[in-house]
């Protein structure tokens, strides 16, 4: 049967609860007209399927491959390995029973204290839409769709909820708007996510110009718009603006206020017409391209996943040829901090990822050369405290024995998440006078950083060796050892400023925001 006389079998009332999520997880189902549910789940460098689509899954997540972050992703300027990567994530959906992946981000960079910047590609909009394309195509590929966001300005994670990106239309368009311009025309995602907050006053959730001029007549977007979950303010605003599905379901209250404000005159059922039509056509094709009995890779997905990661690794300092250690002169190797064996390598909030498997550098070292060197161990400091310095004179010891040390530092997990900004972008206190100090005791120290977005580094004239590691994702130690030990070439190259200071960024006297 075709849609348009679906949609004409249609009761106002069920109409309405199209236009709604049944659940957390998925959209409405009419089963009196064989009326087929989708799954939607959390991505974007892995899936965070919840057990079941009414349960929010966070902890109790099926197992998927965590792939490195996006900031990661950005730092490869590899359009072929992020379409690789989208496959791979793809693959993992269809095994997984997911139809709709939610990502990529492509949200500019406006400041280096955004909190979700390890979830976004890049301060620049051409990188971060060429990125977006290509991530979106291979996902894509595989029969599942994408939902490209946060549609739009949504730069910064403080009162998220009412925050007002109010930029003048010639930045809104060369800025802010253009990766997800590019990404549009170039890939056609299957769904786009509006964001929580308000542009040039308007919420994202019900700005007719973004949604319906912008995106459908000017660009020619085909798919549906999903609100961001609990993004929705006004739901007849938002309907009258081209906002088709509200996540997750809140049947109960807003369908009512739909169905009333048709029964009024105040909304035009047939504008509720188009954007059923529109949810059907995406419901339908996900359902047609659902594939049987796809295994998870899990072997494969972790080996790529670890190529990925060398990829992204990006060298900053390379004094005196610190790198590659060579295994015949560096022969007694100190591995100082705890990241070393507690890794740091996903992002906090709504892209969490319970890993398949997750490698640890100094396990792993150990697997793969300790039959050719010897490897000496201080934990240097406390994830738990970022002021307790008790541990460096022993961290001092082992790298002064040793013939080269190899410093694990960067931001705890605390320190970037979805929901907050950061307030400054320095490394734990403890980390950065660990580095110090064995920089002292020992020559050759190459600091091997952890995190998702820029920080300071007071102590780089001090080091002969700095690597940008990122948030390398389940398999990154494994990527850290082959660029370190020298199988891979580290070509990773910024997507974003690493600034001196704070106080050197654009947007510093104007963030977040004022009230």
């Amino acid at each position: 049967m075709k849609i348009e006389q679906l949609v004409s079998q249609l009761t106002l009332e069920e109409k309405a609860s199209l236009l709604d999520g049944r659940d957390d997880w998925s959209t409405q189902s009419i089963d009196r007209l064989s009326i087929p549910w989708i799954w939607l789940a959390d991505g974007p460098h892995g899936l965070r399927r919840a057990p079941q689509t009414n349960k929010p899954g966070y902890g109790d997540q099926l197992p998927a491959t965590a792939f490195p972050t996006a900031s990661a992703l950005a730092a490869t300027w590899d359009l072929d390995l992020i379409y690789e990567v989208g496959q791979s994530l793809g693959e993992e959906s269809q095994a997984l029973g997911v139809n709709v992946l939610l990502g990529p981000g492509v949200n500019i960079k406006r400041s280096v204290l955004g909190g979700r910047n390890f979830e976004y590609f890049s301060e620049d909009p051409v990188l971060s839409g060429e990125l977006g394309a290509a991530f979106i195509n291979g996902v894509q590929s595989q029969g599942v769709g994408t939902s490209l966001k946060h549609y739009a300005a949504n730069n910064v994670e403080t009162r998220r909820m009412h925050m007002n990106s109010d930029v003048d239309d010639r930045t809104l368009h060369e800025i802010y708007l253009t990766p997800f311009e590019i990404a549009v025309k170039k890939a056609q995602p299957w769904t786009i996510m509006a964001s929580y907050n308000r542009i040039q006053g308007t919420y994202g959730t019900e700005n007719t110009e973004l949604l319906t001029e912008i995106l459908r007549k000017q660009w020619g977007f085909q798919g549906i718009v999903i609100s961001d979950w609990f993004a929705i303010v006004d739901r007849v605003a938002a309907v009258r603006a081209g906002m088709h599905v509200e996540m997750p379901g809140l049947n109960a209250v807003n369908d009512k206020l739909i169905i009333d404000a048709v029964n009024s005159g105040e909304l035009d059922e047939a504008l509720v017409d188009s954007l059923v039509t529109d949810i059907l056509t995406i419901v339908f094709r996900a359902k047609s391209l659902e594939k049987q009995d796809v295994e998870l890779d899990v072997d494969g997905h972790h080996g790529h996943a670890r190529r990925v990661a060398s990829e992204a690794i990006t060298l900053l300092k390379n004094r005196n040829n610190v790198l590659p250690v060579d295994t015949k002169r560096h022969t007694d190797i100190a591995i100082i901090g705890e990241f070393a064996v507690n890794p740091r390598f996903q992002g906090n909030g709504s892209s969490e990822v319970k890993p398949t498997r997750l490698d640890q550098f100094l396990e792993l070292a150990k697997r793969e050369y300790g039959d050719q060197v010897t490897f000496k161990y201080a934990q240097g400091y406390q994830l738990a405290d970022d002021d307790d310095f008790s541990l460096i004179d022993e961290a001092r010891r082992v790298a002064a024995s040793a013939d080269i040390a190899l410093v694990f530092a960067g931001l705890p997990l605390t320190y970037e998440s979805e929901g907050i900004d950061r307030t400054h972008i320095d490394m734990p206190a403890s980390h950065n006078r660990l580095i110090s100090e064995i920089a002292k005791a020992q020559e050759n120290t190459v600091v091997v950083l952890s995190n998702g977005s820029a920080v300071t580094m007071p102590w780089a004239d001090e080091v002969d060796g700095i690597l940008e590691t990122w948030l390398a994702g389940q398999a990154g130690a494994g990527g850290i050892a082959d660029v370190i030990f020298g199988k891979v070439n580290p070509s990773g190259k910024l997507a974003e400023t690493f600034p001196v200071r704070l106080a050197d960024t654009p947007a510093f006297f104007n963030f977040p925001g004022d009230q």
